[in-house]
């Protein structure tokens, strides 16, 4: 049962989220890498049943989780540009195209190495392109799938420009506080102390504009403001909030864990 939150304290603004540097990300894809090395070691694709067992566990092994290792480098890099980390499947093509082009050039070299052929056939190259593709995409698929975080946006420090979502409102509501915004069809309730608004608006272009304030995306219908949260309380498999007006939000599954680890839950 989680208690009243206080008040946020203020805090310049940063990226969405640390994705990619948190250490549980790391670990987690450092353990899909593994367990997809041992699923094509035994799966034996592309004419790597011709090896033994091991070669083939440390061939499988060796690309993956190389290619893990350096893919995570680079995606730490990317969230740190907010207009990617703003747009997942953006930054998941940009990272699958940008490394499966090196990795193309390192799969052929060490099939070649391991294979004892055609190591130096440039023709050859192409060949290993689009499974190398694939195989970066689907990794980092399952990466991004597996770190799922909420959208969060930030206290503005003290000096920074107040948020842009409250000029939206109409004049009666725009000093009210939102406790939280709510998306419904094409259209957006917000929820302030001084009463309820529809507006015409998309939730993630709001979720940008509520920058400034304290909160998260919960679920893919709702954005709650932290010091909004009353209570949070869990029914069979799901999460709720319960709001300072007496509003429940339900909490999509994706997002308890991280909701967790920020103390919302």
């Amino acid at each position: 049962m989680a208690t009243p939150a206080p008040p946020p304290a203020p805090r310049a603004a940063s990226p969405p989220q640390d994705g990619p540097s948190n250490p549980l990300a790391i670990g987690r894809a450092l353990l899909i890498a593994v367990i997809a090395g041992v699923v094509l070691t035994i799966l034996a694709p592309l004419g790597t049943d011709a090896i033994g067992l091991l070669p083939r566990a440390g061939y499988w092994l060796g690309l993956l989780v190389s290619g893990t290792v350096v893919s995570v480098g680079g995606m730490i890099v990317a969230w740190r540009v907010r207009w990617l980390a703003e747009r997942p499947l953006m930054l998941g093509l940009v990272a699958s195209v940008a490394f499966s082009i090196p990795f193309t050039l390192v799969a052929w070299a060490v099939t070649g190495a391991v294979f004892h052929q055609g190591l130096y056939d440039l023709a050859r190259i192409p060949v290993f392109a689009l499974p190398t593709f694939t195989v970066t995409w689907v990794m980092t698929a399952l990466n991004m799938l597996a770190s799922r975080v909420p959208a969060q946006t930030h206290a503005a420090a003290q000096g920074d420009a107040p948020p842009r979502f409250p000029e939206r409102l109409p004049p009666r509501l725009r000093a009210a506080a939102i406790l939280a915004v709510e998306a419904q069809d094409h259209y957006l309730q917000v929820h302030t102390d001084a009463g309820r608004e529809l507006i015409l608006m998309r939730l993630s272009d709001a979720v940008a504009e509520l920058e400034g304030l304290e909160g998260a995306q919960v679920h893919r219908s709702w954005w709650v403001a932290r010091a909004a949260v009353a209570d949070a309380r869990r029914e069979e498999r799901r999460a709720i909030l319960t709001l300072t007006d007496g509003s429940e939000v339900p909490v999509s599954r994706a997002y308890v864990r991280a909701l967790r680890e920020m103390g919302w839950l």
